[in-house]
This record gives structure tokens, C-alpha cells and sequence, in this order.
């Protein structure tokens, strides 16, 4: 069932609320998400991206009840992820003639996944297409936000970015937009959403927004491609976008570990006290990696000003875990950020030394040498635990 966006402009696309991983099991999707396609009925009708490909056949369905699909004069894919582009198969067998505007990259992505020669129409920045009644849409490619072929659609006359992947959240919600959603759910899932899929690309980014607000287009809602639309104060995501890109941080450490038989963990909640005594004012968030999710963590290690890595010595290094969740660090590219490492042992004790090698190679900047401790601590290990929390803090106060 479409729902107005604003004048002829409707959404058509579909809430997943039973969504609870994405990019195969990569990402974590605690509140579900939405695709959202779009269909402007001026005196061209054209339809902006699909839905992904499980809901492929419900959504034509939906689609046919709303319009006479031969009646959709273009097809806009801004994006040829198959969350996007899923639908189009299922569509375009029906109206394989319907001309297809995207990226050249695009093109060689949707034509890489599903082997069909449709009606492609390459655009790229400036390039406009009119649609009757005095409004046109205007195209502003937007590479690797975040794969090369992504772009985004300006509606003139009606304000309206079709933004694609850009300032979304996986937020599954009937609500459709902004100011109609709870706002603290709205922020976790945003920072989330930048956070573990745009973070690595934040230089780009930066580039792009500048360019975007050198067009002078004004925007009076940015239609994302995932969870809400946002219509009321529609910038207030640009600026956010604009310092989160800009190596962004809180004044936050997050202690990160993994245990065996808990001496780790005694030496987290003791580095943790340390730090909070040397710093109150400090956000000291401690979390055991093999009971949290990868993604939230990323979220608040994107938040910190410091990481604080633990892991017990095990065949002379890390634990497995704790090695994927630093080459996902790695991948995050983060920028501007501190770390330490700590660990117990009781042979040969090599994890704080692995920790810190994969640490800096993952572009953390290691205020020592860490913290190690042999066996369980005892009340005197675990005072010294304290001490090295307070040195810590002082070593990245902001």
C-alpha cells in the first residue's frame, strides 16, 4: 500500500520487522529495517530503486495495484545492492523495455548480478531528466556511499533527495517518518548505521557533502533508502553526517575483553574504576566481547576517544575472537583514536604484545605497553590493575 511522501510523490515499499541480520550475518538488526522505493506520478510516472529480493514478487504485486506497470515511464536505480535492485528482475520481465537511469557502474553491477541487457540509461552529476509539470530530476553520483556505482536523485520543485543508502538506519517502523519515531531509537540506529557501514568511507564523505551544499539545492525532506524519512528538519542529519565524518569522538573509553576463567575480566573492572577515579567525568563503558554484538561494539568504539583491549594469553596469543573483532577495527579505518591492551596469562603470557601489533596496524595510537598479569590477580594485581586505569586516562584526557 503507497503512503504520500509529499504531492505525487508516494512511498511503495516494504517494512521487514522480522529482519534481524543483514549483509549475510555482518550487521545486526536488533529493530528490524525497511526498503523503501518511491513513485512519482507527474506526467512521467517513475519509480525510485526496489525492495530486496525475498519481498521481490509481493512488491510488484503491491506495485500493480497502485499503477498500470506499463504505465512507468523510467526506473531510477541508485544503487544496484540487492536490497535496492531485487525487485527489478521480477519487474522488468513484465515491462522489460522500461528505460533503467543509473551510474555507469551501476550498470556493471545490476548487469554482474542478474545477467540481463535491460534499457540502461547512464547519468552522472548534473545530468536531469524532466518529468513533466515543471519539475525534473537531477542526478549526483555519490561513490563508494557506500559502493562505487551509488548515487543520489533530486526532485525539484518538491525538495526531495532520494539519498539511497545515505542518512538511513535499519529501523523497521510503519511510522515512515523522523519527528513520528521515537528520537533516541532514531540516533542509535543512525550512529549505528554510519558508524559500521559509512565510517571507512568519512574522507569521501566530507568531500561529498561539500558538494552537495555547493549545488544550493534546498531540501525539504531526504527520502533515505533504509528506516525513516526524514521531512522534519531534514538537515539536522546532513550535520551530524558532517561530524561524525570528521573523526569524531565522545569523551568515552570502551574496555573490551574476552576471558577464560575471569582473571581478564578482573583486570577490565579494575582498569575501569582506575579510570573513573582519574576522570569522572569520563563515559567508562566496559563490555565481554563474547557476550555482546560486534556491531554495537564498533558503535561505541566509533563513539570513544579510547579502546581498551583485553584477551588472555592462549597458545601464545590472542583469543580468536578478540582477533576478529581488531581486523574489523582494522576495517573501520578509524581515525584519531587511543588504545591500550591488558590480559592475563599463566606460561609464556604473549597477548598484550599480539594486541598491540594488530592494534597499531589497525591505526590506534598505543598510549604503553599494556598491562599483563600472571594467573589470577590478587588483591595486590588487581590494585595495580587500578592504577593502570587512572594512568590511562590521564594519557587521553580531551
Amino acid at each position: 500500500m503507497k503512503k504520500i511522501i509529499k504531492n505525487n510523490v508516494s512511498w511503495v515499499g516494504k517494512v521487514d520487522w522480522e529482519l534481524k541480520k543483514f549483509h549475510g550475518d555482518d550487521y545486526s538488526t536488533h529493530k528490524g529495517s525497511t526498503y523503501n522505493s518511491y513513485l512519482i506520478q507527474e506526467e512521467k510516472n517513475v519509480l525510485i530503486d526496489t525492495v530486496w529480493l525475498p519481498f521481490a514478487e509481493e512488491f510488484v504485486a503491491n506495485l500493480a495495484s497502485e499503477i498500470e506497470l506499463n504505465k512507468i515511464d523510467y526506473i531510477i536505480a541508485n544503487h544496484g545492492e540487492v536490497d535496492h535492485s531485487g525487485a527489478l528482475p521480477a519487474l522488468l520481465k513484465l515491462i522489460p523495455a522500461t528505460p533503467v537511469y543509473c551510474s555507469a557502474n551501476a550498470v556493471k553491477s545490476l548487469k554482474g548480478q542478474y545477467h540481463q541487457d535491460w534499457n540502461f540509461k547512464i547519468v552522472k552529476t548534473g545530468d536531469s531528466l524532466d518529468i513533466g509539470n515543471g519539475k525534473r530530476l537531477t542526478f549526483v553520483e555519490m561513490p563508494m556511499l557506500h559502493w562505487p556505482d551509488s548515487m543520489a536523485s533530486y526532485l525539484s520543485t518538491d525538495n526531495i533527495l532520494f539519498s539511497n543508502d545515505a542518512f538511513g538506519q535499519h529501523y523497521a517502523t510503519e511510522m515512515l517518518f523522523n519527528d513520528l519515531v521515537d528520537q533516541c531509537d532514531l540516533f542509535n540506529e543512525s550512529i549505528k548505521y554510519y558508524a559500521n557501514i559509512l565510517t571507512p568511507y568519512s574522507p569521501i564523505l566530507t568531500k561529498k557533502l561539500k558538494e552537495i551544499t555547493a549545488l544550493n539545492l534546498p531540501i525539504d525532506i531526504i527520502a533515505t533508502s533504509h528506516g525513516v524519512i526524514w521531512r522534519d528538519n531534514p538537515m539536522q542529519i546532513v550535520e551530524k553526517y558532517s561530524s561524525w565524518a570528521d573523526n569524531y569522538q565522545q569523551d568515552q573509553i570502551s574496555i573490551i575483553y574476552e576471558t577464560m576463567w575471569n582473571g581478564t575480566k578482573k583486570i577490565a573492572e579494575k582498569i575501569a574504576e582506575g579510570i573513573s577515579l582519574a576522570s569522572p567525568g569520563t563515559m567508562v563503558k566496559l563490555f565481554n566481547l563474547a557476550k555482546n554484538d560486534n556491531n554495537d561494539l564498533i558503535t561505541e568504539v566509533f563513539k570513544s576517544k579510547m579502546a581498551v583491549i583485553g584477551s588472555p594469553t592462549v597458545n601464545n596469543s590472542i583469543m580468536h575472537s578478540s582477533a576478529g573483532f581488531i581486523h574489523l577495527l582494522k576495517e573501520m579505518k578509524f581515525k584519531n583514536k587511543k588504545a591500550a591492551s591488558f590480559g592475563c596469562y599463566g606460561w609464556s603470557g604473549e597477548s598484550t604484545k599480539v594486541l598491540n601489533e594488530q592494534l597499531e596496524k589497525a591505526g590506534f595510537q598505543l598510549v604503553n605497553e599494556g598491562f599483563k598479569n600472571q594467573w589470577n590477580p590478587d588483591d595486590t594485581q588487581q590494585e595495580s590493575a587500578l592504577e593502570f586505569g587512572k594512568k590511562i586516562a590521564e594519557a587521553c584526557k580531551i
